[in-house]
């Protein structure tokens, strides 16, 4: 088998600001910042890519050590070192640097030290050798096992997510990962089922999750109280909670028998995604006392009460449709007294959502208001608004397409870009978010140009996995008038079919 290397393309021209806010990036620091150095020194001193490192971290913890406080799970520092009964990370981490545990928790210097031990030590049993640990694809499987995930998908999700931050970019705390191709070799874990993706409905996944929006991954039976709500009991309450923790490390803690805890509910960061753990006929074990336990729903969010920036606009309104979702069927009143904050469950010693949280946009979005002002989307096949060369060919073979069909074309270094028309309204700071139909032939690493008002941007998106969907390449800022305002484009190192379906563009 032969294996892409990883390399930038001239498409690039610019830094992305993160996965989640997008723009022209700042002037940096002449000096170089103390995080920025612990991940260079880790890096180099354990043969890790610098910026795989960074990503696996920002996936984590958004760079946030939160004072040596432990996640959900037991993950301490910047790298989510962690000491459960099922993953001792943290322990590794010390055999290895010869570190103490006190100061892998508390120091973020040795906390990232400490990660990219781990980390190369887990690509040293996968047989890493040192050409290939040049090529961060090739680390994918190492990534997935750092996460400890209790299932082929979960673990596939987990290194998804890391990955998708390659082609997204970051910049976080003084440290920059500029967008790039990257083509992820999942080996075996390419078979596992792909959560970020919305199921075709022949394949009935999405069936046996209550709400319709929601992807089913059960919660383990030690972790929640079989029951029959409504007839046991009445659901009159939602509280809302943040995971202490990432999406899919929240996801795989619910699935651990020792964890004593659940949630309905987890709701993604990055782009609104949901996967519901606990019926809403059972009783997730949430609130930290029973009588909210047998009368509410339980959601999840992922994310820290301490950080700000894991509190997305796509988690508002993705969470907020899904309570709006549950107060309907079971005729709750949309209103504070019930929605509420974990915090404000009787004898509740839990502090989340937390002083970030910002309620009044929330329950804006559940009682209906707070719609973008301006938004438009783009189909390849809206008359006048897509323009490609006939080197694209036009397919309906897939379930996950949006509209009738799609376009579909081989990647080449040359540039052919088929690119999406708007009208924009007006100079400001737009949403941009792409569709596509995901498939295991379809491109590795698609380029997605976005005509900013400071030059063109492009981002990479693995077209292999979370198709069927809307997925945000982040928030740009646009010129007003008519123009050609995102574009895919062929020229790119990854496999597959480059694919170009839709774009929503939303202010």
């Amino acid at each position: 088998m032969t294996f892409a290397r990883t390399r930038l393309v001239a498409l690039v021209t610019s830094a992305l600001l993160t996965s989640l806010a997008v723009g022209a990036a700042p002037a940096q620091a002449a000096r170089e910042t103390p995080l920025q150095a612990a991940f260079a020194k880790a890096a180099a001193q354990n043969d890790v890519p610098r910026d795989l490192l960074v990503a696996l971290a920002y996936a984590e913890t958004h760079l946030d050590g939160h004072q040596g406080e432990p996640s959900a799970s037991g993950g301490y520092g910047v790298m989510h070192l962690v000491s459960n009964p099922v993953n001792h990370s943290l322990e590794k981490a010390a055999e290895l640097t010869k570190l103490p545990a006190e100061k892998l928790r508390a120091d973020d210097t040795a906390n990232i030290a400490g990660g990219a031990a781990v980390l190369r030590s887990l690509a040293d049993e996968q047989g890493l050798d040192e050409a290939a640990r040049k090529d961060s694809g090739r680390w994918y499987q190492a990534v997935a096992k750092y996460g400890n995930a209790s299932s082929p998908e979960l673990a596939r999700l987990y290194a998804d997510s890391v990955y998708e931050l390659l082609g997204l970019g970051i910049q976080a705390k003084g440290v920059t990962v500029k967008p790039q191709e990257v083509t992820a070799d999942r080996g075996d874990l390419a078979g596992a089922r792909d959560l970020s993706a919305k199921a075709e409905s022949s394949s009935g996944l999405l069936a046996a999750a209550d709400y319709p929006n929601a992807t089913w991954v059960a919660a383990s039976s030690s972790n929640y109280t079989a029951s029959s709500r409504e007839s046991s009991y009445n659901i009159d309450r939602v509280v809302i909670h943040v995971t202490q923790g990432s999406y899919a490390g929240t996801i795989s803690w619910f699935q651990n028998s020792s964890a004593k805890v659940s949630a309905h509910y987890v709701v993604k960061s990055s782009n609104g995604a949901i996967t519901q753990m606990v019926r809403d006929k059972d009783i997730a074990w949430h609130a930290g006392n029973w009588d909210y336990n047998t009368r509410s729903i339980g959601i999840e969010h992922e994310g820290y009460v301490s950080e700000a920036s894991w509190f997305t606009d796509a988690m508002y309104r993705s969470s907020a449709a899904l309570t709006r979702w549950v107060c309907d069927k079971y005729g709750i009143p949309k209103d504070r007294s019930h929605i509420i904050g974990h915090n404000e469950v009787p004898g509740a010693d839990h502090t989340d959502p937390g002083q970030y949280w910002n309620w009044t946009t929330y329950m804006n979005y559940v009682t209906g208001g707070g719609t973008p002002t301006w938004s438009a989307t783009v189909d390849n096949s809206t008359s006048g608004q897509f323009t490609a060369s006939a080197n694209w060919g036009t397919s309906t073979y897939s379930g996950q397409r949006y509209g009738a069909d799609y376009r579909f074309a081989d990647p080449v270094s040359a540039s052919d870009v088929a690119w999406y028309q708007a009208n924009i309204p007006s100079a400001g700071t737009y949403k941009v978010e792409v569709w596509y139909p995901a498939d295991a032939g379809y491109n590795s690493s698609a380029p997605y140009v976005v005509a900013t008002s400071s030059g063109n941007q492009t981002v990479y998106v693995d077209q292999r996995s979370g198709g069927g969907a809307w997925r945000s390449l982040g928030t740009f800022s646009l010129n007003a008038g008519t123009a050609n305002v995102v574009g895919v484009s062929r020229w790119t190192g990854g496999t597959g079919y480059v694919i170009a379906d839709a774009v929503r563009i939303s202010k």
